[in-house]
């Protein structure tokens, strides 16, 4: 199986005006994805708003991401967590689409009573696909807060497919036992972007994360500080990250999209029952940001690219000039 390592960002499921899926806006996302050093997506995951998508809005996204994957540009599909019948469907037409992998969430209703439950889980709709399949650990969400090292004992040659687990979760001491299990066997990928610095000091190679989209800069530079031994130039740009997520915690989950509108990219409204920022609160949202040096760091549009190309011009950000940005 094809290791991960860099960065995955989990993208905004663009919507239009009319509260449609925009497909369009994906072939955007993904050149300017990969223009500022990202190295594959996680499609239609909690950044995505899985839970709010129909079946044929996920296929239709699984369709035109998987248009974009290469060898250097990875697609992951996540499939859902409280269907195993719609799961295993969904992986199906990730394999159709050319995915590179798929991934599952723990049952988050009728929740699993134990770690073996959710084995069974894993290994039925794993069954469904030859991709490499990866769970997605987000108890913050689920509310399934099992012990992942166990998680892993029991799928263990009992999953052929099983490939990791996207680890989004604050328990340090079970992540790297993940990682050290069977000598590295499985790939961990890290999913709390305000904490990249503490994964990779345990031992990440890689993360999942929705802030990567439009800070993709800084996290590459904290990634290549701790590589050259620069701790306190690691330590000084996690902390610009976490200054940034903080305004994410400030203005609620939608702030997200304000992120990407203010980078240039508008991938529309957030599905009820999230609550959108209105006129005022985006403006008071980009005042915040304003203050900040966020445009040292941001992402940037790229110069010429499809939108350009179409005949109309990419938005530019309103407040922030990107030429500035540093990768």
């Amino acid at each position: 199986m094809k290791r991960i390592e860099g960065l995955i960002t989990a993208p905004f499921t663009p919507f239009g005006a009319s509260g449609g899926v925009e497909s369009e806006t994906v072939d955007r996302l993904q050149e300017f994805y990969k223009y500022n050093g990202i190295r594959g997506v996680f499609i239609c995951g909690t950044t995505g708003e899985s839970s709010a998508l129909t079946f044929s809005e996920k296929a239709a996204l699984f369709e035109r991401w998987g248009r974009h994957r290469s060898d250097d540009f990875m697609v992951i599909g996540f499939l859902g967590g409280t269907s195993v019948g719609e799961c295993r469907k969904l992986a199906a037409e990730a394999g159709n689409c050319g995915l590179d992998a798929i991934a599952v969430t723990a049952p988050y209703y009728f929740k699993p009573t134990g770690v073996e439950e959710l084995a069974q889980f894993c290994a039925e709709v794993a069954d469904a696909s030859p991709l490499p399949f990866y769970y997605y650990h987000i108890p913050s969400f689920t509310g399934v807060y099992f012990n992942m090292y166990e998680l892993l004992g029991l799928v263990d040659g009992r999953v052929p497919t099983f490939a990791g687990i996207k680890y989004t979760y604050e328990d340090m001491m079970d992540y790297q036992r993940c990682l050290g299990f069977g000598g590295g066997r499985y790939d961990i990928l890290w999913g709390r972007d305000e904490m990249l610095l503490s994964a990779l000091v345990v031992g990440a190679r890689s993360a999942v994360g929705s802030t990567y989209g439009y800070t993709a800069p800084l996290y590459l530079r904290i990634m290549e500080a701790y590589a050259a031994g620069d701790i306190a130039t690691a330590r000084s740009l996690q902390l610009k990250a976490t200054d940034y997520i903080a305004l994410l915690q400030k203005y609620g989950p939608s702030a997200g999209k304000a992120f990407m509108r203010a980078v240039g990219m508008d991938c529309g409204r957030y599905r009820l029952p999230v609550r959108n920022l209105d006129p005022a609160g985006e403006a008071a949202f980009l005042r915040d940001l304003a203050a900040t040096d966020f445009h040292k760091y941001c992402s940037r549009t790229v110069p010429g690219g499809i939108a350009a190309a179409a005949g109309t011009d990419i938005e530019q950000p309103r407040t922030f000039n990107t030429a500035q940005s540093q990768v």
